[in-house]
């Protein structure tokens, strides 16, 4: 039976999406544009998503259950989002992005209003103002937004979207429960021109998505992360991750369970006493939730430097911990690549790392090393000291190796003594981090926590360093325990005299 949603009569415009705005009243949306500026002053445009009545059956007028996205027509907004996009085109100069959406806005409100009239003319039931203003909603999103993604990523319950291809969706929420969604497009090919579309409007940093840019990453202007790939996977992938614990402290971490107490007073001693911190871990692991705990434990009066590929951190957006904090983000470029091999526009990590030391800081934090920016973030901790950063491992001392070989990618003149030599030297502690999943009834559910922290120290032996394990986890728990405290440590856990013993038997 088709549903079709009728039933009341309200009008349009007392919806708060479809409101007048009093810049807006004396705007014709078919006017073509003119040279000047169509509105003086800033257009403040703030809406909400809206949660309405279900649909209706035209034989049935009662309450259903019902879901939020699958009442979509989504084809319908699909062709309203191409005719508001050529209208919008058409009107558009040099307006900035409020004066665009609330101008958006308009054009959508015209364009539902075109088919209400249509369906009266044709003598067929047209959409109840509610329902109009959940497709204006889509339509909106589709332009200026996320679409059907931004659902999810307004969701405050969910951390990671995971898409293997356009109907294959995950929902990972943020109690590390792991729950099938909906689909995000109609196919795989509309899922890819979405992405697209997104790279290339984004007014954080505009990234390039085709058959010749295969993959994507990117900070989407919400402040979530985005990577993407097509072309050559089977099925175009994305996984977006939501910055949900920004204000995150050990001890948030502690009470979750992701460490032990002992452990996270380690930690925020080793910080405070500027030591070189390294956080390892599989992709999921918690690395950066990690990083913005160790973080929290500097002293607000530092000056910082955060160097990422994308803003993940976020620690520019809390003043209230940190006075003055400079971040730097890393840009891909474009073009065909110079004789040095690198793209007009480029800006990498070591560029940033390189330039900061104008900047009089106290710590550089590299968000993640991945490649040769290690050369970069092992000569800021020559010259300063407390650096933190993140890189991949499946251990703590497999992190150590991953640095070394990532050192020895910058060229030949990188010997693997010279990178040995300054991994050991400049790094004091790894931090590895564990994830888990099992089955449960609902469907899946992570656990991450600290494994293991290893101290790292220049050796004579043959592998040119030598590691001690301060905190370890037995076999099938997930609390890593004390075995032993670097000097000097010790009188940080005073008054507990039982990890004084537990230390020293």
């Amino acid at each position: 039976m088709t549903q079709v949603p009728y039933g009341d009569t309200q009008p349009l415009s007392s919806l708060p999406l479809f409101s007048s705005h009093p810049n807006l009243s004396h705007i014709n949306p078919h006017q073509v544009a003119v040279p000047q500026p169509w509105v003086s002053g800033p257009v403040q445009a703030p809406y909400q998503r809206l949660d309405v009545p279900p649909m209706y059956t035209v034989d049935t007028p009662a309450t259903i259950p019902w879901s939020p996205e699958s009442e979509i027509d989504w084809k319908a907004v699909a062709q309203m989002r191409t005719a508001a996009s050529k209208r919008l085109s058409a009107r558009l100069g040099s307006e900035d992005a409020d004066h665009q959406q609330a101008l958006g806005r308009v054009i959508i409100a015209d364009l539902l209003d075109e088919h209400t009239s249509e369906a009266i003319t044709h003598g067929t039931t047209p959409w109840a103002s509610q329902y109009q203003a959940r497709i204006g909603q889509a339509v909106f999103d589709s332009l200026f937004r996320l679409g059907r993604l931004q659902g999810l990523v307004d969701d405050d319950s969910i951390e990671n979207v995971i898409i293997c291809g356009a109907d294959n969706v995950w929902i990972e929420s943020s109690d590390g429960r792991l729950t099938r969604g909906t689909p995000v497009a109609d196919s795989d090919a509309e899922l890819i021109d979405f992405l697209s579309f997104i790279a290339s409007r984004s007014e954080a940093n505009e990234r390039s998505f085709s058959p010749a840019e295969p993959r994507l990453h990117m900070r989407l202007d919400s402040g979530a992360r985005l990577a993407a790939a097509a072309w050559v996977t089977p099925r175009p992938s994305v996984v977006i991750r939501r910055h949900r614990a920004q204000g995150v402290t050990l001890d948030d971490l502690v009470t979750c369970g992701t460490l032990a107490y002992p452990a996270a007073k380690f930690l925020a001693e080793a910080v405070r006493r500027r030591a070189s911190i390294v956080v390892s871990g599989a992709q999921g692991a918690g690395k950066t939730t990690l990083m913005r705990a160790l973080c929290a434990e500097i002293p607000p009066t530092e000056v910082i430097g955060t160097f990422e590929t994308e803003y993940e951190l976020h620690l520019h957006l809390m003043p209230d911990r940190h006075n003055i904090v400079y971040a730097w983000e890393a840009r891909p470029g474009s073009g065909e690549m110079d004789a040095m091999g690198r793209r007009a526009g480029e800006f990498l990590l070591d560029d940033a790392l390189y330039d900061s030391f104008r900047f009089n800081l106290s710590r550089q934090i590299v968000g993640e090393v991945r490649g040769k920016e290690i050369l970069a973030m092992l000569k800021a901790m020559q010259s300063g000291s407390g650096s933190l950063s993140t890189t991949h491992g499946h251990s703590a001392e497999a992190a150590i190796r991953k640095l070394i070989t990532c050192a020895m990618e910058a060229g030949p003149h990188v010997t693997s003594e010279y990178a040995t030599r300054a991994v050991a030297e400049d790094i004091d502690f790894v931090v590895h981090m564990e994830v888990s999943t099992e089955k449960t009834a609902q469907g899946f559910k992570r656990h991450r926590w600290v494994k293991e922290i290893i101290a790292v120290e220049a050796s004579d032996s043959a592998r040119g360093y030598a590691t001690t394990r301060l905190f370890s986890t037995l076999p099938g728990q997930r609390v890593a325990g004390m075995e032993t405290v670097p000097d000097g440590y010790l009188q940080a856990f005073d008054p507990m005299e039982e990890l004084r013993n537990l230390a020293c038997p």
